[in-house]
């Protein structure tokens, strides 16, 4: 299944086939993993020795997956070879000793510290391109975030179910039903996240490597800034909002001030992020045609304001009225 899962990501057409071929890759590896869960090592050191060591390329894999998802120009350079050092280090080690059991206590050892340092790669990864998306783009790449954050979690709670399986004993009747457990649950969370991937396309847009999360800078003054007065202007007239692609680069361009500058006006006189900053504007611009044009649907008002998604726009809403579009149309009409 997870072959045939894999084969399908390496044809699938797709404006982005980087994320598309790590996963595939992340699918073949981890297929190769499980095949032991039921079926006995074969009896050639090289094939299980490679079969063991593959385990290391798991974690690679998905951490260069979710960098690729996170940023549409992430590309694979002759450093991230490093990502496979271990890999064929025990591989080779498994090869010459032609001996595997005298070495699988560091194997693992070593394993379980690549496992839990790629996991915090991860959290970190995302922990950035949360800080960034927000200081900078005003669509809703929220999705992505969540998404990666939801299915990295899935992955930890099914290591767990791994770490229980290796404290059982070889001999207990309840390893075969765990085993059994373990490659559904692994299955399923990998259908959930290939599907999900397909039908959302919106999730392999991804945002600009290049930039990097701005330092908060000590405040020069407590009054408000003539400048800030000279965005919201500009917000009011020109409704530059409206734009559904609306970044910090396009907005600082209009007001004329640099990105840095802008940045920090937002966040420390108006006490939000860039994405949040924009979306109170289309939030009352949705307000307003709510209540003043009766034939427009939600779902017109919110491509009208510059939303790119029904789920973005009511967790707007909601967040800044404390009702959803339909409830406050029908208190205001």
């Amino acid at each position: 299944m997870l072959v045939l899962l894999s084969g399908f990501l390496i044809t699938a057409k797709s404006k982005r086939k980087l994320p598309n071929y790590l996963f595939a890759a992340f699918l073949l590896v981890t297929s190769i993993d499980l095949t032991g869960l039921f079926m006995p090592l074969a009896e050639n050191n090289y094939i299980r020795g490679f079969k063991v060591a593959s385990v290391l390329l798991q974690m690679p894999l998905y951490f260069l997956y979710v960098r690729a998802v996170c940023y549409y120009n992430f590309k694979l350079h002759k450093k991230h070879i490093l990502h496979t050092v271990l890999f064929f280090g025990f591989l080779l080690l498994f090869i010459i000793e032609n001996e595997i059991e005298a070495y699988f206590e560091t194997f693992q050892t070593i394993s379980k510290l690549q496992y839990y340092g790629y996991i915090i790669g991860i959290f970190y990864t995302l922990y950035n391109f949360k800080k960034v998306y927000q200081e900078n783009y005003s669509n809703n790449y929220n999705l992505i975030y969540k998404w990666l954050l939801q299915t990295t979690i899935l992955f930890l709670i099914g290591n767990s179910f791994v770490t229980i399986r290796e404290l059982i004993s070889e001999n207990s009747p309840f390893l075969i039903n765990l085993n059994f457990f373990i490659s559904l649950f692994a299955l399923g969370v990998i259908s959930w996240f290939v599907l999900k991937a397909l039908y959302q396309p919106v999730l392999f847009v991804g945002i600009d490597m290049e930039i990097n999360p701005t330092r908060p800078a000590p405040s020069t003054s407590q009054n408000e800034p003539e400048e800030l007065q000279q965005l919201l202007v500009y917000m009011q007239t020109e409704k530059p909002y409206l734009d559904d692609q609306l970044t910090l680069r396009k907005l600082a361009l209009g007001v004329d001030f640099s990105e840095k500058e802008l940045s920090q006006l937002i966040n420390q006189h108006t006490g939000k992020h860039f994405f949040d900053y924009v979306n109170a504007f289309r939030i009352q611009e949705a307000q307003k045609l709510l209540v003043e044009s009766s034939k427009l649907t939600v779902l017109e008002i919110l491509y009208q304001v510059g939303f790119n998604s029904k789920s973005s726009f009511y967790t707007a809403f909601k967040k800044e009225t404390g009702q959803t579009p339909t409830e406050f149309r029908k208190s205001n009409i």
